[in-house]
């Protein structure tokens, strides 16, 4: 009898041990006065490039081509925009007795942005599901969260999102949404140069994520916001944001199944639909929160970690699943496409 292997260790995103660093750093080091002029002038440029490089990269003609799987991408938009925010409203009824008031702002927050693009990509083709659903769910949702968060955040958050207000809708416009139409427009131009040196830009973007970050976090020292977490605040708060992600792995794998979807295309949804993006909610977050900001992405941060060790583990367990296995036989069907509930399609 063949052994059962066991899973892998779940991993540690190099990245996130670059941001607790910048954290430290910021905590060690905050930038005052005329530093933290410079360095917030720095996070604008930075947010406003970094989103100049999304439009730039995001291809419109495969975006188009993926309308056509509309019950797919409407299901993955639903559990992102309407499910997740319904429970971040839920979770109000867990003040004071496990969160803050802050700490449920950033906990409303998260389940406000949109989904992730690379690694519900990555766990999807592990897991052997439809790949192409994938890419088009995570580039819409993306794509959708630069307009439709700022507005969930102007309706759900109001006044209690730190230095968030109606302006806020118009920075964000300016400050995200502009550079990301802009980058479009000049796709035709640059997309190639930006496809030729996607790992050099790729730097340029995670960069430019660790500069908000540090900016965020050292206006929060020296405001004296960490103060108000405590030890037991932060350990309430993950146990609230492991019940957050099984409640949402669990909805998006029977929910999809419920509604008709084959197995690929059920994996596709289980992990664009169940996952929150940190690089696009940490430019978001610095413009709607303010000083407020290092509270208001903490939840997000750990969100993030926690939501990539749980999905690699599923990931590699869904693809040694004997629907899988056959899958990849050479007369096996090819993946299906999205949303024709697991009918064989073009990948």
């Amino acid at each position: 009898m063949k052994r059962l292997r066991r899973p892998g260790r779940m991993p540690i995103d190099p990245y996130i041990l670059l941001l607790l660093g910048t954290v430290g750093l910021a905590a060690l080091l905050p930038a005052r006065g005329t530093g933290a002029d410079v360095a917030s002038g720095a996070s604008t440029a930075a947010i406003a490039f970094l989103f100049f490089l999304y439009g730039a990269r995001l291809s419109t003609r495969e975006a188009m081509d993926g309308v056509r799987h509309w019950r797919l991408h409407v299901t993955v938009l639903a559990c992102t925009f309407v499910v997740f925010p319904l429970l971040g409203l839920a979770s109000r009824g867990l003040v004071p007795v496990f969160l803050t008031d802050p700490l449920h702002q950033g906990l409303l927050f998260l389940t406000l942005v949109p989904s992730t693009i690379q690694s519900s990509i990555a766990f999807t083709s592990i897991a052997r599901g439809n790949v192409p659903a994938a890419i088009c769910a995570g580039s819409f949702s993306s794509l959708v969260g630069i307009v439709v968060t700022p507005l969930l955040a102007a309706a759900l958050l109001g006044s209690g999102g730190g230095g968030f207000s109606a302006d806020s809708v118009v920075e964000i416009v300016l400050q995200l949404l502009v550079p990301f139409v802009a980058g479009q427009s000049l796709r035709r131009w640059i997309g190639g140069f930006v496809a030729r040196h996607k790992k050099v830009l790729g730097l340029v973007d995670r960069g430019s994520i660790l500069l908000v970050v540090y900016t965020a976090f050292s206006e929060g020292m020296v405001r004296g916001i960490w103060h108000q977490v405590s030890p037991v605040r932060l350990a309430g708060l993950l146990v609230v944001e492991a019940v957050l992600l099984a409640v949402m792995l669990v909805l998006t794998w029977y929910g999809a199944k419920g509604l008709g979807f084959g197995r690929q295309d059920r994996i596709a949804i289980q992990f664009a639909g169940s996952k929150k993006s940190l690089a696009a909610g940490l430019p978001m977050a610095s413009v709607l929160f303010g000083a407020q900001a290092s509270l208001a992405v903490l939840p997000l941060m750990l969100f993030h970690q926690m939501q990539l060790m749980v999905c690699a583990v599923i990931a590699k367990r869904r693809s040694r699943d004997p629907e899988a296995v056959a899958s990849e036989a050479p007369d096996a069907p090819e993946h299906t496409a999205a949303g024709t509930g697991g009918r064989p399609g073009r990948a």
